[in-house]
This record gives C-alpha cells, sequence and structure tokens, in this order.
C-alpha cells in the first residue's frame, strides 16, 4: 500500500516539473515583449517620424510647381536656351505644311476647329457636320472687345486664328531643326492657336514678346506663359531681349503657370485698355528688333494689287498664307469660297 503512494507520488512530481519546464520559457517571451529589448521603443518612435517626416516632405510642391499643381512660368523660362536669333533663310509657311491641315482627322480644318472651341453663339453651314462656322461671338483675348463674327468675304478677317508663337518666329529660334511632321504639327497644334481680334493679330505679324504685346494688359501674363509652354513644348530658344521682356511681364503675376491642355483663355472685357503709341501695347504697329515700326496694311473692299500671287502656291512660298482681306496680295481669285480668307 506504502509503496503504491510513494509510486503515484512521485508520478505526479514529474508531472509538474513537466508542466513548470513547459511553463517558464512561455513566460519568459511573454515577458520580453511586454516590456520590449532595449532601444525598441525609440527605434519605432524613430522610424514612425522618420516615415511622417518623408511623407511631409514628399506633399511639399517643389519650387517650379504651383499651388494648384502646374509649372510656374517663371520656372519653365528658364529651363529655355537663350540664344540670338537666327536667319530667316528657307522660310516659308510651306515649310509648316499646308495651312489650317485636318491634322486630327475630324473632318474639319484647323482654323474652324479653332473657330468652333473659341466662339460662342455659333451657327454653322448646313452640310458640314457641325464644322464651318458662319457666325458666333469672340471675347477677344488681346484686346477683350466682344466681336460679332460673321463668315463673307468683307467680314472674315474680324475673326483671326493667330499663331501665339509665330511660325516665322518659331523657324529662327529652332523650328528648321525640326523634322517636317513636327513642324506641321506645330502649326495646326490648338495649344499655340487662339481665334483673336484681326487687326491686332495683323499688328503683331511675327512678333515676340519683345516687341508686341497684348493690349489687354490683364491677358498678358496667360499670353507669355503660353508662349512658353509652347517654345517648352517644341524645344525652341528665345533671345535675351525676349527672355528680358517675357520677364518683366510675370514678375507682376509670379504665380502664373504655364497652360495645360488647349482650352481656350475666358477673358472678360476690359476698361482698361492701352491706347498708346507704343507697339508692346498692341496699340500700334509691330516693332522689328532694329526699332523701325511696321504699319499693318489697311483693309479695303476690294482686292489689293500692289501685290500679286499667281496662285496660293505662290503665296505659300512667299510665307504669307492665308490673306485675309485687305491684306497685299489678296484676290478673290485665290479666295474660292468668298469668306475673305485666301489660300486657306
Amino acid at each position: 500500500m506504502m509503496k503504491k503512494a510513494l509510486v503515484g507520488s512521485r508520478t505526479s512530481f514529474n508531472t509538474f516539473n513537466r508542466i513548470l519546464t513547459c511553463l517558464i520559457p512561455i513566460a519568459f517571451v511573454l515577458t520580453v515583449g511586454a516590456c520590449g529589448t532595449p532601444g525598441s521603443d525609440a527605434g519605432s518612435a524613430e522610424r514612425q517620424s522618420s516615415g511622417q517626416s518623408e511623407s511631409a516632405e514628399s506633399s511639399e510642391p517643389s519650387s517650379s510647381a504651383s499651388a494648384s499643381g502646374g509649372q510656374l512660368a517663371t520656372s519653365v523660362l528658364e529651363t529655355l536656351p537663350v540664344k540670338g536669333r537666327a536667319p530667316k533663310t528657307g522660310y516659308s509657311r510651306d515649310q509648316f505644311g499646308a495651312a489650317w491641315a485636318d491634322v486630327d482627322h475630324n473632318g474639319c480644318d484647323t482654323r474652324n476647329d479653332i473657330l468652333n472651341r473659341d466662339l460662342t453663339n455659333k451657327t454653322h453651314k448646313a452640310g458640314t457636320h457641325n464644322c464651318v462656322v458662319t457666325s458666333g461671338r469672340l471675347v477677344d483675348p488681346y484686346t477683350a472687345a466682344v466681336i460679332d463674327f460673321v463668315r463673307g468675304q468683307s467680314t472674315s478677317a474680324a475673326v483671326q486664328i493667330d499663331h501665339v508663337v509665330a511660325l516665322s518666329d518659331a523657324w529662327q529660334k529652332g523650328a528648321q531643326q525640326l523634322i517636317a511632321d513636327r513642324r506641321k504639327q506645330l502649326a495646326n497644334d490648338p495649344y499655340n492657336l487662339l481665334a483673336v481680334d484681326g487687326p491686332s493679330n495683323q499688328r503683331k505679324s511675327d512678333g515676340d514678346a519683345a516687341t508686341w504685346l497684348p493690349a489687354n494688359k490683364s491677358f498678358r501674363c496667360s499670353y507669355v506663359a503660353r508662349q512658353i509652354g509652347v517654345k517648352a513644348k517644341y524645344s525652341l530658344w528665345v533671345t535675351q531681349a525676349e527672355h528680358d521682356a517675357m520677364s518683366r511681364v510675370l514678375s507682376s503675376c509670379p504665380a502664373q503657370t504655364v497652360p495645360t491642355g488647349d482650352g481656350a483663355e475666358s477673358v472678360a472685357p476690359q476698361e482698361d485698355v492701352s491706347q498708346g503709341s507704343s507697339s508692346q501695347d498692341g496699340s500700334s504697329g509691330e516693332q522689328s528688333e532694329s526699332g523701325t515700326v511696321v504699319e499693318p496694311a489697311a483693309p479695303s473692299d476690294g482686292d489689293s494689287s500692289d501685290v500679286y500671287y499667281k496662285n496660293c502656291a505662290a503665296v505659300r512660298a512667299a510665307g504669307k498664307a492665308p490673306l485675309y482681306k485687305g491684306q497685299p496680295g489678296y484676290s478673290t481669285k485665290l479666295d474660292r469660297d468668298g469668306d475673305g480668307v485666301a489660300c486657306e
């Protein structure tokens, strides 16, 4: 009897030892986990702090970006090479492809694409699938005037499509080095095109920011920023005088960003439109780099007989296409559809 009790006691003791042997490591692990290893809290806090810092840094806008996310025009301007103007040798409008080509293959020429984009209250020529604009209203960005456009031989020239960076200017500042397809794209890119007041477009001619700015002073920042955007997009350069003129304009609007997309600018009519004699306010003829003021041709109701072009090929070879009624060389025989715009 005593022997059986002793054996049972020994068995219970061994079982207790085994249980205790298992519990000791578990207790140790739990204790270490609760207390942590030396420096683990500090390391965790450091990592958390570092992560928050990195997150904060990544959310900071770069110096070249505005709060709205667009690139600052001043920053993009500084990326443009500054060089002298190259010779105009070899330039013709044909170097940029046929005028107002349907490059996006939407069945509508570029001129009417821009009229459709920039005008409101539009009507269209029947059978053109809402392509050819016959009338509409333009709030002109260059003068802030409201222009009621009517398509016709003596009226179409009131609204013209301006290359914000003139093709001749582009040719002399890098475009002659582009392949033909890229130049054609530049000439028809909506980003580089605006429907504007015809006489203002004629005064601008192929001037850059150093020789011509819109009369509507409230639009100058947007205008210069768009020129900068175009030149950056097509790897064109600026002259020193042009760079300095752009910088002066942007000094009054340091938050101005380079436009994105190709949307029309919305410009409300302004009372304060300078009417001075300087070409910089757009109210007189273009001033060339030599200081000579070139006055635009006065509009006329008939053909301009002082300059003669045999056909539209000759007009394009001279770099004058399209010709608007009243411009030297315009002829009704070149204006097949009689809308006042020849060799479109």
